[in-house]
């Protein structure tokens, strides 16, 4: 008997379609779902014949969208949420399902692991995945759930929560401390040259040019374990340099001004019970220890 005709598409081709509109790069998207560039090709060529519309163009730069792919990535994006919500949501409305969140290293290290981990206890339901990597990943791409970023959010069309300002102190053993309110010249512990671009170590480069960079390291977490050492003053938020015992605040002007803590989500996410379970989870954590984070 010969194969019914196809007539529905087949979820897998819109995941691979919904994989490639969003990146533009076949070996983008290939890496992605863990599948091979020729996967992704025939899943896009089947979509399309089932369509009966052509979906991307290939151009020198990456894929393009056509006018009907532009439609259908948005058709698509909206199934997908609601697969998402029907994953998700439990028949007796408790939140369950994976929640992946995205954060800056020393923030996910030195605040979040350990609080985050608190949530499957409190939403048995629900599972966490916390990135920690130092490339934001994309919400609009559906690279995770929730980001949590440093400075008011230049996204597209996202809802934004400031969760609060971020101070900043000079940390140090209290011998070093000592030595330099005594008036020795400090020695700093601060990001290496591939970070030099972020603004605490622009900042501290421009107000001390002329002292010692004695150690590096690409985050914040790991600069406050070298200042253990006794090897210099780091350049820490308050919430690292507070929780070491063995550091202590130095008198050390100026500091550079605070930074501000946002929390980031899909606007059309809004209203999934697990994603607005862990928001409410983690605006409640940074509010209880808000003094933490202060100056």
């Amino acid at each position: 008997m010969a194969e019914k005709k196809r007539t529905e598409p087949d979820w897998q081709d819109i995941r691979v379609f919904l994989a490639l509109g969003r990146h533009r790069s076949l070996s983008a998207a290939a890496r992605t779902l863990s599948v091979n560039h020729a996967t992704i090709a025939r899943r896009i060529r089947s979509l399309e014949a089932t369509l009966g519309e052509k979906l991307v163009e290939r151009r020198p730069d990456g894929y393009v969208l056509t006018a009907a792919g532009t439609q259908a990535l948005a058709v698509a994006s909206d199934m997908e949420t609601a697969v998402q919500t029907l994953v998700r949501g439990g028949t007796d409305g408790a939140p369950r399902g994976l929640v992946r969140i995205n954060a800056p290293p020393a923030l996910a290290q030195g605040f979040l692991t350990e609080r985050l981990a608190e949530i499957p206890l409190q939403f048995p339901g629900l599972d966490i995945d916390l990135a920690t990597d130092l490339r934001s990943v994309s919400l609009e791409r559906h690279e995770t759930d929730i980001a949590i970023r440093l400075g008011r959010p230049q996204d597209g069309d996202l809802m934004a929560k400031l969760l609060l300002p971020m101070a900043f102190g000079f940390y140090g053993t209290p011998a070093i401390c000592q030595e330099v309110e005594e008036g020795a010249a400090p020695k700093f512990i601060g990001f290496d040259e591939t970070n030099s671009y972020l603004p605490e170590a622009a900042w501290l480069a421009r107000e001390f040019p002329n002292e010692r960079l004695v150690f590096r390291a690409n985050n914040q977490v790991a600069q406050a374990t070298a200042a253990r050492s006794g090897a210099g003053l780091a350049l820490l938020p308050h919430y690292i340099g507070r929780a070491e015992r063995s550091l202590r605040l130095c008198r050390l002007e100026p500091v550079p001004p605070p930074r501000e803590i946002w929390l980031l989500t899909r606007r059309q996410d809004r209203k999934e019970t697990p994603i607005r379970a862990v928001c409410d989870f983690i605006a409640r954590k940074f509010a209880e220890e808000r003094t933490l984070f202060e100056a």
